[in-house]
């Protein structure tokens, strides 16, 4: 079994699961815009791409794919996200399968308002959302949402560009400076993330791993504890599989006077995926498994409570010649 890991950048964890699941005859391929990106010295093997907007990008992908035997493949940062979604038949056509749900759910979730209005149609609690600056002045003035909102862009990633304001001035002014901008409201209440593998084969929802986040830092979990809750593993496993979610997913959650309100979906692993897979929760299994055609069994809420995890840094460290450098 053949893994290609596209984006890998800092996500060495994630290569390493890879490599411990892939068995003896399997490879793990890694790419990344930049030879400084230490996760792609774990891998099997490395290339070195272009930014995934620069002309013949895709055609790049398809060829490492042929040229290396590629049984599945998925990306770690979100523009990519789309990308493989949307060019699913290419890669089926050369024998690779993208690990990524269907392209309208990918750019859904890309899309923070449009996600939004899904989760009000699904009946799920979700914080207010606006597009519309006089829409929310009325609300506001008719006491259904107050200051501080968050402003953020409507399609963004790693927390970038998002701004907490508390008052009329600050949000005409961000308006008036940068486009495509949304009001969400402050969900003040206990922060959580669920770690979810939605079976490729069978559509069924797999694995349900929550943590109770207690330290962020640059939009990623950065401390957490496990934990669980049967009411809302529910709610996870009715959402992602009416929507028909696919492969591996991350959901942020908030936890407001009793009640949980789904934030975000990010259709790909989160940055918090190794607490899950240290605590038992093993998703590139998992994936290999539906790459081999075999359906897994519902293992929701298995393992224990009470785990934290820690991030810590470390350094990975290469010989390079300047002119071999490549920054990205």
């Amino acid at each position: 079994m053949n893994i290609l890991i596209l984006s890998a950048g800092t996500r060495n964890k994630v290569v390493q699961y890879f490599k411990e699941n892939v068995g003896a005859e399997g490879k793990v391929i890694a790419t990344d815009c930049s030879n400084l990106a230490p996760a792609v010295y774990e891998a099997d093997a490395f290339y070195l791409v272009p930014r995934i907007t620069a002309p013949g990008y895709l055609d790049q992908i398809l060829e490492i794919c042929k040229k290396e035997s590629i049984d599945g493949v998925f990306s770690l940062i979100d523009p990519e996200l789309s990308l493989l979604a949307k060019e699913r038949e290419k890669f089926l056509a050369v024998g690779t399968t993208p690990i990524i749900s269907p392209y309208d759910l990918v750019e859904t979730c890309f899309d923070k308002y449009r996600m939004y209005k899904l989760l009000q149609e699904m009946n799920i609690p979700t914080g207010r959302c606006y597009v519309d600056l006089e829409s929310f002045f009325r609300d506001k003035e008719a006491g259904l949402i107050s200051y501080p909102v968050f402003v953020k862009p409507v399609k963004g990633s790693a927390s970038i560009n998002i701004n907490k304001v508390s008052s009329d001035e600050e949000i005409r002014v961000l308006f008036h400076l940068y486009d495509n901008l949304m009001i969400q409201e402050f969900m003040d209440g206990q922060e959580y993330g669920a770690d979810v593998y939605i079976d490729m084969i069978s559509g069924k929802c797999t694995s349900i791993f929550v943590k109770k986040k207690i330290k962020m830092r640059a939009g990623e979990t950065d401390k957490s504890v496990s934990f669980k809750d049967p009411e809302l593993f529910t709610m996870i496993q009715n959402f992602v599989e009416k929507c028909g979610f696919c492969g591996m997913i991350d959901i942020d959650i908030f936890k407001i006077n009793g009640v949980y309100y789904i934030s975000e979906v990010n259709p790909r692993f989160g940055g918090g995926y190794p607490h899950a897979y240290e605590s038992g929760v093993n998703m590139p299994a998992q994936v290999i498994a539906n790459l081999a055609g075999e359906e897994n069994s519902v293992t929701i809420g298995q393992y224990e409570e009470g785990i934290c995890m820690m991030k810590y840094n470390e350094v990975a460290i290469v010989r390079l010649k300047d002119e071999e450098i490549v920054e990205g």
